[in-house]
């Protein structure tokens, strides 16, 4: 995919993401994340050219210690809007702990009801050559690679106990998902799934004719599934 172009702070000029310094009046460049869509964004810009937000990041002093799963260099702790979040100055990437990452999703979901759903998610992701499961910075345990909200194309590194980590870029992609409807989609997916687990159960009850007492283990197995079923669906509905 060729790299995306933003503007030079300094002088204006196009450069790509990619670049340290701007080719034109040699202004050095560094990117941080946007604190609406975080999008990636020239340092001493004042609005980002993804979504217009002005720049609100303030870095954090903190005594701890974290090391990037991806490149293993010091992260630093900062603050981008009102989320808490750890981030590589090396290769971009943000680690978000569980509740931070509740309330970017809760503040983009309320944004999108708010402003109406700005389009259409692109549902495509470019897959990696060579897969690399990568450390959680907190308990170092290898960390599985999950599809964000199961269908929205963003494949992140999760542990759950301690967060989650997005590369360069991957936050917004889950950002713009969020703002498209994408988490309404993914529970209506989810309880379709429930659904069918509770028809194809019930037909297996109905096969195996009504419980006593005397009914097999599985039989009842059955029977406490259905139950589980119908009591998720209850939930989702609410």
């Amino acid at each position: 995919m060729p790299a995306e172009i933003l503007k030079c702070p300094s002088c204006g000029a196009s450069v790509s993401t990619g670049a340290t310094h701007c080719e034109y009046c040699k202004a050095r460049l560094a990117t941080v994340a946007c604190p609406a869509c975080f999008g990636m964004m020239f340092v001493g810009e004042k609005f980002c050219s993804h979504c217009g937000a002005r720049a609100e990041r303030t870095e954090v002093q903190s005594g701890e210690q974290r090391l990037c799963p991806r490149c293993q260099s010091d992260m630093k702790p900062i603050t981008i809007g009102a989320n808490r979040l750890l981030e590589c100055e090396k290769c971009e990437g943000l680690w978000a702990d569980a509740a931070s990452l509740e309330q970017i999703t809760t503040e983009r979901e309320q944004q999108a009801a708010v402003l109406g759903m700005p389009g259409a998610h692109a549902e495509t992701a470019e897959l990696e050559k060579h897969i690399r499961y990568l450390p959680c910075p907190v308990c170092q345990k290898l960390m599985n690679r999950v599809n964000f909200a199961r269908c929205s194309y963003v494949i992140v590194d999760v542990c759950k106990a301690h967060g989650t980590w997005f590369d360069k870029d991957e936050l917004r992609r889950a950002v713009e998902f969020i703002r498209a409807g994408g988490m309404e989609k993914a529970r209506t997916r989810q309880l379709e799934e429930i659904e069918e687990q509770q028809r194809n159960l019930r037909g297996l009850q109905s096969v195996a004719g009504p419980f006593t007492d005397d009914d097999h283990h599985d039989t009842r197995t059955i029977g406490s599934a259905i139950d589980i079923a119908d009591f998720l669906v209850s939930l989702w509905r609410r």
